[in-house]
Parts: structure tokens; C-alpha cells; sequence
């Protein structure tokens, strides 16, 4: 092993199967929260960080992205993993027998459809392995769980129903984080580069800011912006774009950026996963 990485959840849960597709080499580590696991990798008992970001069916994470600019990381990497859902039972029950299913408001989220032809009540539970790891103990077979085939597997529960999310290309994505920065590598499929920035009170301080980027054609693929410390005249904004800060024509956007922002921080330079490209081939 060459070392551990955190992860929030149970031991099964989707980072999990994460930190075992992503980086075999590495042990896993669970924790409570994302905070937690942020943590984790701060105080050196974890070398890496695996955070869900966000789903390609249910939206961003929430809070994660407030907890990013604080947390004193670096993203190094990348990673997305297919998200089958599982609905998960005592061993020898049916789907009939199910009454209710428990699981993250994320997961409940993403097989809507499964659940209404059904006609099960939900029941949001903090993490979905610790769904499977409770109708596990709860023993009673009206109870039933969304998780992955590994929680199934480590709490003896019987995979009553395949893939039931709603969408068959559901996707989460992840970012895997260390303490130190890494800019020295150059990705097969590219780089990303992902910044938190702060915008000058002025008009048009957006729209200026961002123009460095369209007129040096470098593609920004994501623009989230959240308020911070309860101020609504000073919106904080996460952005990706393709490219290194080295490359010519990302240094020229970043030059425009900093003359409309009064706070820019670089939080990650990384490979681009295959998937992001097979992706957009689609």
C-alpha cells in the first residue's frame, strides 16, 4: 500500500468503490462528513482526499464547494465512477415484500422512477452503506436499501433489484486532493485547472473578468458562484477551464481575470479523466 485515502461514508459506500477504482494502491479510509475526511488528509492521517463534487443526474454536492477553498488542499486528480444502484434486502426477500427503502436524499434522487413503480416509502438516511448496514440489523424484510453491490457484499444483504437509476449513464464525480500541489504533470487527455476567485464590486466585473478566456480560446467548462460569510455583495465563484496555467494562452486569460478580481487562488492543476472526453465524443 502507498498509503491511505479518505473518504465520506461507510465502508461501501459509492467512495468507496471510488478509492478502490481510482487509486487500488491506497487503503481506504471512512469518515463521518467530507469535513471530516478533508481533515483527515490536513492532519496526515490520510495522503489523499476522495470528495464527490457532483452527479450527473442529481446536481453538485451540497456545501462542498464551500468546504473546498478552506480546506488548505490541493486538487491532484480526477475521477469519475459509474453510479449503479442497487436496491439491497435480507437474503430471501423480494421486491414485493419491501414496504420502504432508505438511502441518501442523493441516491432516493436518482432511481425516482424505480421507486413510484414500486410504491415505496423513503426514508433519508445519512450515508448509503450505513442504509445497508441498518436494514442489515433491523432484520426485518420490509426494509430494504439503495447502495452499491459492495455494501450488499459487506453487510450480507441480497441485491434484490440491478441498476435501477433512472438514467443509465449516471456519473459522479470526484476530486481526489492531497496537501502538496503537483503542477509538473502533463495528462494524455489534457489538463484542467480549477480556481476559486473573488470579482471587484463594479459592473460588469464578471462579464470583464471572463473575457480573457473567450477571446484567448480556452474552454471554461464549469462557473459556480456562492455567497460568502453571508454577504450579498461579494460573490465567491469556482471555475474549471481545459489547459495548464503554463500554456500561453491560459496565462493571458488569468493576466485579464486578476485585473477584475480582488482574490484568485489556483485549488488544483490535474489530468483530464478519459471519461470527460469519451463524454463529450457521445
Amino acid at each position: 500500500m502507498n498509503g491511505r485515502i479518505a473518504f465520506q461514508g461507510e465502508p461501501g459506500a459509492y467512495g468507496h468503490q471510488a478509492c478502490v477504482e481510482a487509486r487500488p494502491d491506497y487503503e481506504p479510509l471512512p469518515c463521518a462528513t467530507f469535513e471530516e475526511a478533508i481533515d483527515a488528509v490536513r492532519r496526515g492521517d490520510a495522503d489523499l482526499g476522495m470528495i464527490a463534487v457532483e452527479n450527473s443526474t442529481y446536481g453538485r454536492v451540497a456545501d462542498v464547494h464551500h468546504l473546498l477553498p478552506q480546506s488548505g488542499l490541493h486538487i491532484v486528480d480526477e475521477a469519475f465512477v459509474r453510479v449503479h444502484i442497487n436496491l439491497l434486502g435480507l437474503p430471501g426477500t423480494k421486491v414485493a415484500d419491501l414496504k420502504r427503502v432508505r438511502s441518501m436524499s442523493i441516491l432516493l434522487g436518482q432511481a425516482r422512477g424505480f421507486i413510484k413503480k414500486h410504491g415505496l416509502a423513503t426514508l433519508n438516511w445519512s450515508d448509503n452503506a450505513a442504509a445497508a448496514r441498518d436494514v442489515a440489523a433491523l432484520g426485518d424484510p420490509s426494509e430494504g436499501a439503495l447502495a452499491s453491490e459492495i455494501a450488499g457484499k459487506i453487510y450480507g444483504l441480497d441485491v434484490l433489484a440491478r441498476h435501477i437509476e433512472d438514467h443509465d449513464r449516471n456519473t459522479t464525480r470526484f476530486l481526489i486532493m492531497s496537501r502538496e500541489a503537483d503542477y509538473s504533470r502533463r495528462g494524455k487527455k489534457g489538463m484542467m485547472t480549477s480556481i476559486i476567485f473573488r470579482v471587484r464590486n463594479i459592473p460588469a466585473a464578471l462579464y470583464k473578468a471572463l473575457g480573457g478566456f473567450a477571446t484567448t480560446g480556452v474552454n471554461v467548462t464549469k462557473l459556480e458562484s456562492y455567497m460568502v460569510d453571508g454577504d450579498f455583495h461579494a460573490a465567491q465563484f469556482y471555475a474549471e477551464f481545459e489547459g495548464h496555467p503554463d500554456d500561453p494562452a491560459v496565462k493571458l486569460a488569468l493576466e485579464e481575470l486578476g485585473y477584475f478580481t480582488d482574490m484568485l487562488n489556483v485549488m488544483g492543476v490535474y489530468p483530464a479523466d478519459h471519461i470527460r472526453h469519451e463524454r463529450r465524443r457521445r
